[in-house]
């Protein structure tokens, strides 16, 4: 995914952002500071990150109005120490108070799912196996939070139900069975370049799975060596992607047992906020 931050949905998330927090007004800081205050902002990491989600500051200062000089001093994907200053503004200081909590949920909240990030695309360094996101997002915020595990090295998933095939268990219940599941999404017609992938529980739908084509499997809940046996098995015949269970202190275990991927949903769901202060300082 692209950092696309113009994109309709961002720009939307942005406006919903502002009027949830501000409603009808900042009733604290327009009735303690001047209307013809201005002052100096910075936004300062207070913890080593990766950062995500700061070029969203331009969208939010461009909806209040009254800056007149933004400063970006690292972007999404970069890594900040203790003490950097991220981001520094100049403006009307009533403009700077009423985006601050705004500006802050959105950076600390993404540049945390990029830390995070960092930490499990590391831990498989190496291995030639590649980080996945998935769509345990919070509703309404996935091209962000997606946007956020990218700036973390990850590779992303689909992004709904309308970009990619995922033959999961229910459907494959639902279906009558691995071999008729595949069979109905061929007759579906699906575009050329949609991925298709099937999730196998059992050695024998593995099996059933291979020998009608899958070209892409979804491997969930096993061991590490399970994991290891069943792509010995697989033998290159297909793309095989781990999941299910995935914690970052086993992750290289699962890593070296050859898998192309391994889809984490604590990118998204398991992150905690990064440490982001921001600090005015008045003018005279």
């Amino acid at each position: 995914m692209s950092f696309d931050f113009q994109h309709p949905e961002i720009l939307d998330a942005v406006k919903r952002a502002l009027a949830e927090d501000i409603g009808t007004g900042d009733i604290t800081t327009n009735s303690t500071v001047a209307a013809d205050r201005y002052a100096t902002g910075r936004f300062i990491a207070r913890q080593p990150m990766i950062v995500a989600g700061i070029e969203l500051l331009p969208l939010i200062y461009a909806e209040l109005g009254g800056v007149d000089f933004l400063g970006l001093h690292v972007a999404s994907g970069d890594r900040a120490a203790d003490g950097d200053v991220l981001a520094t503004v100049r403006g009307k200081a009533r403009t700077l108070l009423t985006a601050e909590r705004v500006g802050l949920n959105f950076m600390q909240r993404l540049s945390g799912i990029a830390t995070l990030t960092r930490k499990h695309v590391d831990a498989v360094a190496g291995t030639g196996c590649r980080i996945l996101d998935t769509r345990k997002t919070t509703p309404g915020l996935r091209r962000l939070e997606k946007i956020a595990t990218a700036a973390g090295g990850a590779v992303n998933h689909r992004l709904g139900l309308f970009d990619a095939v995922l033959i999961k268990n229910n459907h494959i219940t639902a279906a009558g069975g691995v071999q008729q599941a595949i069979a109905a999404v061929r007759a579906a017609g699906i575009p050329a370049g949609v991925r298709i992938e099937i999730e196998v529980r059992t050695r024998l739908e593995l099996e059933e799975a291979l020998t009608f084509g899958a070209e892409h499997l979804l491997l969930d809940n096993l061991t590490p060596e399970e994991a290891a046996e069943w792509i010995r098995v697989i033998n290159k015949r297909a793309v095989v992607e781990l999941s299910g269970g995935m914690r970052l202190e086993k992750l290289r275990d699962y890593a070296v047992a050859g898998p192309e991927f391994i889809s984490v949903g604590a990118l998204t769901h398991s992150s905690v906020a990064v440490d982001i202060n921001f600090r005015l300082q008045l003018e005279a």
